[in-house]
């Protein structure tokens, strides 16, 4: 009986430490000058940026869900890992912070180097959008736990914040005005209601889908193209926005849609007036609509519907804001107000 390996049981290092060395140059391009030692040893190292005084750090963690059985169908991954950096730092930037680092989890049946190296590449892209430092991770191949071909992905980032300027919501006042900045999309959420609508309809993820990009650019795409869209990452507009208006409250339209999200930064005595009318609703969430014949409430707590993130501020800035945005390069729009709210009410209404 010959002798056995790690190889023989379905791990190969060697493979890892390839994959180690082609991602190196990646997470270069996205290092900050506080980060001491990143990928290569046991842990990173971190110093907080000095000019802060009463720094607060802010964590958040999470995944891309089954958005990745859409990256597997259709051969995909180069895009996959900027939702996964954008579903961290998104959430963070809410408490006002600056993302400082992001380490990723990758876990396969068998690695294949190449295909990493895609996802990595991605991640690398979302934390220069996001602006903070790709410092390790860690990549795992799990023999017989994986359908052969398939990865899951996690991750998690950690940022910054001036204790003095952390947003809790608690400044939010009935009147303010609710600014929605456009998402790409789906984002990371609702896929798998997604992907029963395509089950349901048959449709073919490689059939032109028409919507306004192609309206605007001439450049159609795939069905499948539109859903993979990556998610946006809104961290320098709206940290540039906050160095010039005061922000009260933001929320991150995840899991749960606009009808879940808006309201959790509130109090409990306010709830979000939205003004359904504000934006056009982008033709994947109409498409989404009709062929799945899926309810305009459920389409509400399941989907953004076309806005990725929400921002409260008073009234009389809501127009300075919209143009410190668009500069930014984000759409942007006033959706609603801040009311009171009585016992047994909803967070969120829709007008």
């Amino acid at each position: 009986m010959s002798a056995l390996s790690y190889r023989d049981a379905g791990v190969d290092i060697d493979a890892g430490d390839a994959l180690v060395d082609r991602i190196k140059p990646f997470a270069r391009r996205t290092m900050r000058p506080e980060v001491l030692a990143g990928i290569g040893g046991f842990g990173a190292l971190v110093e907080l940026p000095k000019r802060y005084r009463e720094p607060v750090l802010v964590a958040g963690t999470d995944g891309v869900g089954t958005k990745l059985k859409l990256a597997f169908a259709l051969g995909r991954h180069e895009t996959i890992g900027i939702d996964l950096v954008a579903m961290s730092v998104n959430d963070i930037l809410v408490q006002g912070a600056e993302p400082l680092f992001f380490l990723d989890y990758y876990v396969c049946e068998k690695l294949d180097v190449a295909i990493a190296t895609e996802v990595v590449r991605g991640i690398a892209d979302g934390c220069e959008q996001a602006g903070c430092a790709l410092i390790g991770g860690e990549t795992a191949e799990h023999p017989g736990a994986f359908p052969v071909g398939e990865y899951d992905l996690a991750g998690f980032a950690v940022g910054v914040v001036e204790k003095a300027r952390a947003i809790d919501g608690t400044r939010i006042a009935a009147g303010d005005a609710l600014i929605g900045l456009a998402s790409s999309g789906l984002h990371s959420n609702g896929f798998s209601l997604v992907r029963k609508v395509i089950e349901r309809s048959a449709a073919a993820l490689d059939a032109p889908f028409c919507d306004v990009h192609a309206a605007a650019t001439g450049e159609t795409r795939s069905l499948g193209e539109v859903l993979l869209a990556p998610t946006r990452i809104y961290v320098k507009a709206v940290r540039a926005l906050m160095e010039g208006i005061d922000v009260k409250g933001m929320a991150h339209i995840t899991g749960g849609g606009l009808a879940e999200n808006t309201h959790r930064m509130f109090p409990d005595a306010l709830r979000a007036e939205v003004a359904l009318s504000s934006w056009t609703r982008p033709a994947l969430f109409d498409w989404l609509a009709a062929v799945g014949d899926i309810a305009a409430d459920e389409m509400l707590r399941t989907f953004n519907c076309g806005i990725g993130f929400v921002l409260v501020v008073a009234p009389d800035r809501a127009a300075e804001a919209l143009r410190s945005l668009g500069a930014a390069g984000e759409q942007a729009f006033v959706i609603g107000t801040v009311g009171a709210r009585r016992p047994g009410e909803g967070g969120t209404v829709f007008l």
